[in-house]
């Protein structure tokens, strides 16, 4: 469903007083708030479409109802979210889960929409329906070419599919590793990967980039082929300059200092972007900033920081993806909650002192440093966000109106109960 545009309206002229007032002391603190709400208005996270369903766990799905049955009305829900944030204006598709059976009306069903096609995700986790062989001992490391090679054909169409749409980028996660000692030669299971991988590498276009995922357990437990941002950027570097490195925030061991991580990458010119969620234990994808909203602020901090000294542009040179699975919330909600976290993170880095930061980085000031950067942490950007949002055309309270309208109570009429989403 879409929202008619007076609702929105409505809903903005309730809280603008209110928001005029909570705005008022950051526009006087702040001399160049005017350019940050700017960046904040730019900054857009594109979507998954394996999000809009209920997610779950290998003990259980719990389904909300109303949740989307196709491709179609994926793209509907996710055209609601940025209806109401204006910062969700990206789908990202999973395949096989969602193959486009009509490209072209798809792509024309975006366009209204006001949607773009995001990084396209290839699947060789899971054996589908109707395939030749297995990938229970890997994909693209599997010691059978005939394996390798149906890895590699999959990657390749995931590349046309995403060619007809309009995408640029290939995100590639592989669950290829082993689960106990000696399953596998490390070095042979690392150069048949190397190999496949330069296969989907030539099969791009010259415009498109190639994000070589990294896990650091789960699905296999003693080793992970591309088991962390090392291995990640060894490929990177072997492929070619098309070949990046994607941080998912949930793969790393526990208490990963991901900022360092975020900041070499950056420096190397080898970072593809983020899958965004959060965790306490390990791949948990909870909702972004619910667990660890600090180390968030952190990692955008490094991300600026990074970013100014490229002159690269913080909207379009990275990938900005929510990458979360949830069994006990709305997804659409949570989906809300997670891309007001990073973009409060995101303002809270661009109000960083950064000329008094590295000052006190040069003469060792640990103590201002470290009141530099809670500063800007503990100012409350709400404000600029929501006002972002509203210079946008957005709704100042996404959440808020989204349950005031009864969204879920109406996808549910239309919809059913019993619906579940493709994908995990």
């Amino acid at each position: 469903m879409i929202f008619e545009k007076s609702k929105i309206e409505q809903h903005n002229s309730k809280g603008e007083k209110l928001h005029s007032l909570k705005l008022a002391p950051l526009l006087n603190e702040f001399p160049d708030v005017e350019e940050v709400i700017s960046l904040i208005a730019a900054f857009q996270v594109a979507i998954p479409s394996w999000a809009l369903g209920t997610g779950g766990t290998r003990f259980g799905r719990f389904s909300g109802g109303g949740e989307p049955r196709n491709l179609e009305e994926k793209m509907e829900d996710i055209a609601l979210l940025n209806q109401l944030n204006r910062a969700s204006g990206a789908i990202s598709l999973h395949i096989p889960w969602d193959i486009p059976t009509n490209p072209s009306a798809i792509k024309a069903l975006a366009a209204d929409y006001g949607l773009r096609f995001d990084a396209m995700n290839s699947n060789t986790f899971q054996d589908q329906p109707g395939q030749e062989y297995s990938y229970k001992f890997g994909s693209l490391q599997h010691v059978d070419k005939a394996v390798r090679k149906q890895a590699i054909i999959h990657n390749i169409e995931v590349i046309k599919h995403g060619i007809d749409l309009g995408s640029e980028s290939l995100s590639v996660w592989l669950s290829d590793g082993s689960c106990f000692p000696g399953q596998l030669n490390f070095r042979n299971a690392f150069e048949r990967t190397l190999e496949s991988l330069q296969e989907i590498y030539a099969a791009l276009p010259e415009n498109w980039k190639l994000f070589v995922e990294y896990k650091a357990f789960e699905p296999n437990f003693y080793s992970m082929t591309v088991g962390d941002w090392g291995q990640s950027l060894l490929f990177a570097n072997k492929l070619g300059p098309k070949a990046f490195t994607l941080v998912d925030l949930g793969h790393h061991l526990p208490n990963a200092n991901i900022e360092q991580i975020v900041a070499l990458l950056l420096m190397e010119g080898k970072l593809a972007g983020f899958h965004f969620n959060d965790s306490k234990y390990g791949d948990d994808d909870l909702t972004v900033g619910s667990i660890n909203p600090y180390q968030l602020f952190l990692i955008f901090n490094e991300l600026v920081e990074g970013m100014n000294a490229r002159s690269m542009n913080h909207a379009t040179d990275l990938g900005w993806m929510i990458d979360a699975s949830h069994n006990v919330k709305d997804p659409l909600e949570d989906l809300l909650q997670s891309v007001e976290a990073i973009l409060i993170a995101y303002s809270q880095a661009l109000l960083v002192d950064v000329k008094a930061l590295k000052n006190a980085q040069e003469n060792s000031d640990v103590v201002k440093c470290q009141e530099l950067l809670q500063a800007a942490y503990r100012t409350d950007v709400r404000p600029l966000v929501a006002e972002a949002r509203l210079r946008n055309g957005g709704a100042l309270e996404p959440l808020r109106l989204f349950r005031e309208q009864s969204v879920r109570a109406d996808l549910i009429k239309v919809r059913g109960e019993k619906t579940t989403a493709t994908g995990l």
